[in-house]
Order: C-alpha cells, then sequence, then structure tokens
C-alpha cells in the first residue's frame, strides 16, 4: 500500500488500511468437490466505466449463486475486468490478480497491478481481475451503519485509556445488530470459501482449465483456499504478504498478529527517524523515538487535539496509534508519520482529515471475518487478553485482541475453516518480507509450512506490505525469482532469502 508524503498522508492511511484486515474448511470438511456453479457460461467483454484505466482493459459481468448450495437459485453480479496478452502469438493463460482486504475491490487492478509486471509477463498472461461479491461494480452489500461507526476508531478495537473495553463492547454489539437487521442474505453469503468458489466460476466462464494467479495480502488466504479446494485448476500460483492460515483463528489470528507486526516494524521507522540525515529527526536515538511516540499517545489520550471535520472530530491518542500502524506498511509514509507527531507535538491537528470506509466496504470487510470462523463471546476473557497485551506490546495498547462485531454476530460460519496442507500440486510460490506490519513473518511462515513441498518461499530482508513487483521498496531478486516463476514455471529448489 502506498501512499504520498506530507502531513496528511499517516492519517489518510488510517482508512486506507481497513483493507488490510477487514482479512476456510480443512481438507477433510470442504474437497475439491465443494460446490462451484455449473451453469457459468462465457463473458460478453465490453467497455469499462471510470477514468485512468488501460484504454486495452475490458470489463464484463458474471452471473453466480447467491448460494452455492442451491445453485438454481438468486443469482447475483460479479464484475470481471482483463487486459489482453499483449503478444497472442506467446499468450500461455490466465494470470488472475485476487484483491485483497478482505474489502478491496480489484476492477481495475489489470491496469493499476498489471502497469508493475514485466512485459514478458504481460505477453504470456490475459491479466485478469474483479470485484469480490458485495464490492464496487459487482452487487452491492451494506449494513447502512450509522456514519460513526464507519471510523476506523468503531470498527477497529481500540480500547479507551486505561484499557477499559466497556465501550468497544456497546459498539461491537451495536453494529452487529445493524448489519443482522439490515444486511441481508447477500451479507450472509460473504466469505473466503464463497469468493474461492466465485473464482473458479470466473474460471470456467473464461474457457480456462487451469489458472494462474497472483494474490496479495488478504488475496494470498483465498488463493491459498482455492488451492486446497480447487488444486486440479491451479498452474502458477504466487502468493505475496501471506496471511496465517490457522483453521482454528484464521481472522482473529490476523488481528492479533497487529502487536507482533507493529513491533517487527516499527524499528525501521525508528532508526530512519533518528538518522542524522533524517528529513525529520524526532530523537537522536531509536529508543527516543519510541518513547517520544509513546508519551505523545499518553497526552494525547488525556487530552485530545480538536480536529473538526474528522470522524470522531479529535486527534486522541488511538487516532495516532491507529495512524502510526497504517504508516508502517511502507518506508514511503514514514516523513507524513514524523510530521504529523512534530505538528501533534506542537498541539497542531492535520487539516485535512481522513476519509472513512465506504458502506460496502465496510460490510464485505465485518461479515468475512465474522462468517470465517468462529469468535469468542467471553467479555472476561477478553478483558483479560487486553491488559496483558497492553504490556507486553505498548505500542498497541491492547486492541489486536480486543472484542469486535464478531463477537456479538448473529450467523454463525456456514462452511468449516480450510485446513490448508500439502497436499496437492507442487506449484505455489510464495513471496514475503521480513518484517511486515500487516502479514508478520511468522504467520508466512506458517503457511510455508502448511503447504510442505507444495510451496517454495522468497524471503527479503525489507519492511513493507508487498514484496514482488513493489512500486517505491522493491527486490530485482525477488522479482527475477517471481517472474522466472511465471514464465517457466521453475522454483527454487530451496527456500530463498533476497537481503
Amino acid at each position: 500500500m502506498r501512499l504520498t508524503t506530507g502531513r496528511t498522508a499517516a492519517l489518510a492511511l488510517a482508512t486506507a488500511a481497513t483493507a488490510s484486515l477487514l482479512g476456510t474448511a480443512s481438507a477433510a470438511d470442504a474437497t475439491p468437490g465443494s460446490p462451484t456453479d455449473p451453469t457459468a457460461t462465457a463473458l460478453s467483454w465490453g467497455a469499462c466505466a471510470g477514468t485512468g484505466l488501460d484504454p486495452r482493459q475490458e470489463c464484463a459481468t458474471l452471473k453466480v449463486p447467491l448460494d452455492y448450495r442451491d445453485p438454481g437459485g438468486k443469482r447475483i453480479s460479479l464484475a470481471v475486468s482483463r487486459v489482453p496478452s499483449e503478444r497472442p502469438g506467446a499468450r500461455r493463460g490466465t494470470l488472475l490478480l485476487i484483491p485483497g482486504g478482505p474489502g478491496s475491490p480489484g476492477l481495475d487492478r489489470p491496469t493499476t497491478y498489471g502497469k508493475r509486471l514485466p512485459r514478458s509477463v504481460r505477453d504470456a498472461y490475459d491479466i485478469v481481475s474483479f470485484d469480490p461479491r458485495g464490492l464496487g461494480q459487482s452487487t452491492h452489500a451494506g449494513c447502512d451503519l450509522d456514519p460513526a461507526d464507519l471510523s476506523l476508531l468503531a470498527s477497529r478495537p481500540w480500547p479507551a485509556p486505561g484499557g477499559d473495553i466497556t465501550q468497544n463492547v456497546t459498539t461491537g454489539r451495536r453494529i452487529a445488530d445493524t448489519c443482522a437487521r439490515n444486511g441481508g442474505e447477500l451479507l450472509r453469503s460473504l466469505s473466503t470459501v464463497n469468493e474461492a468458489r466465485d473464482i473458479d466460476s470466473i474460471r470456467r466462464a473464461l474457457g480456462e482449465r487451469k489458472l494462474s494467479a497472483w494474490g496479495v495480502s488478504y488475496g494470498t488466504y483465498v488463493g491459498s483456499v482455492y488451492a486446497q479446494l480447487f488444486p486440479e485448476h491451479t498452474d502458477r500460483w504466487v502468493l505475496d504478504s501471506n496471511d496465517d492460515p490457522d483453521p482454528e483463528r484464521v481472522e482473529r489470528g490476523w488481528l492479533a498478529n497487529y502487536a507482533v507486526g507493529v513491533e517487527d516494524t516499527f524499528p525501521d521507522f525508528a532508526a530512519w527517524a533518528s538518522a542524522p540525515d533524517s528529513p525529520v529527526r524526532l530523537a537522536d536515538t531509536p529508543d527516543g523515538v519510541r518513547r517520544r511516540v509513546l508519551d505523545l499517545a499518553a497526552r494525547l489520550d488525556a487530552k485530545p487535539l480538536p480536529w473538526p471535520g474528522a470522524n470522531p472530530p479529535e486527534l486522541n491518542g488511538n487516532m495516532l496509534r491507529q495512524s502510526m500502524l497504517s504508516a508502517l506498511y511502507s518506508p514511503d509514509n514514514f516523513e507524513g508519520l514524523a510530521e504529523l507527531i512534530v505538528d501533534a507535538d506542537a498541539g497542531e491537528a492535520p487539516a485535512a482529515a481522513p476519509a472513512d470506509p465506504t458502506q460496502d466496504v465496510a460490510a464485505v470487510s465485518l461479515a468475512t471475518i465474522c462468517n470465517d470462523v468462529e469468535w469468542p463471546t467471553s467479555l472476561s476473557r477478553y478483558a483479560r487478553d487486553v491488559a496483558a497485551s497492553r504490556k507486553s506490546h505498548p505500542l498497541t495498547v491492547g486492541m489486536p485482541v480486543n472484542v469486535t462485531p464478531c463477537a456479538f454476530w448473529h450467523d454463525a460460519p456456514r462452511d468449516k475453516p480450510v485446513r490448508i496442507t500439502d497436499r496437492g500440486p507442487s506449484n505455489v510460490l510464495l513471496v514475503q518480507n521480513t518484517r511486515d506490519v500487516a502479514t508478520p513473518y511468522s504467520g508466512a511462515l506458517n503457511l510455508r509450512r502448511a503447504f510442505g513441498d507444495r510451496a517454495r518461499m522468497v524471503s527479503v530482508d525489507a519492511m513493507g506490505h508487498g514484496a514482488a513487483y513493489a512500486v517505491n521498496n522493491g527486490s530485482a531478486c525477488a522479482d527475477r525469482r517471481v517472474t522466472d516463476f511465471l514464465l517457466t514455471g521453475a522454483r527454487p529448489k530451496h527456500d530463498v532469502l533476497c537481503r
């Protein structure tokens, strides 16, 4: 995720980062014969709506079952896009770009992400993506949440100063009740397993026996689930910035991993902000930077700064912490975060307020994480976990283990979480930065172990979310390995560390 520099940059990320979390069935629980769409038809391509797109990008609409257990019942629309191979004589298949999130649209990705791919890959593949069900130009989902509940400080469970979770309980229950009242059957259908089934419907509509894929962030989990449920339809499978596939926790584990991810990546920011040549130097040492951030957050807890136009209209300690977490997605964001800290220390809030997520993004994010796996309901357990995490991970003050709307969700998961296993073709290449705030290296290693010999991993000794074909923080070593794999199918004989 990229961000332009400037004093409002870190705050703007607070909204954009929703897509990184608001992100399954064991092999025995969900087999390759899981229901797909037997009535998928060929796509009729036409012009895409929007501006700034590759002029060759085409769009189509695919009807898929709302409920795959009832393939003849109600249907919804998926918006699909493609940029055809730039050299049809060299074309070898389709490369599906799997969006992140949950809650990230994908329709523009053949243009935006496609530009990152080398010409040789664009020659070899039609580049295809889609808006997942509920999002963008696909059939829309929504909870009709109150504007106050669209704030990341509502959907992200930052506890009150001192660690009290009473307000989180009230907010979580209200959001869950509102989604149950307004979300309808579409909201209940949102899950990673159904996204994998939708992808197989897209494959059939494309007329492809197999797909290749590049999944990023939450897209790595979708890609892993697809590879487990439909292994015979996978060709060359690239998963970048990888989610922990633990079938007992799934998104619960991803939220908890923010505590790890922030501690993994904050030292990179602290080293940058204490370097003698830093454009915004916060302290003489990395420890000094850490102390300054912790002290400022505590002061803003006690006395927030007025922030007209923001949601809520104040810069408080939790908004600072959320902005820090969001900025740690990329070194490109360091200067904006440092400027925010300097300004807040001087008693100034940013002039521009971050935008809130849209209703469809909020609904898809929440519904997917709540529908994928059961969440604990014991409020006393959440309170104990928050208290312990505040001591062990003070930068995130217990948020990653706090109560969410999923504790009060009205519907149980319809599919069991998928257990990723080593049974299937050996055609997976994992790419991963060693310091990643949203998908920590420790979780990516768990996916590597789950796949066994089906996968190889290319690790990059770098900080940031997104390892392959990264815009400003890339690794020629990793890019070369991914390109070679997509063009030839050749994986490294052993896991690789790119320094």
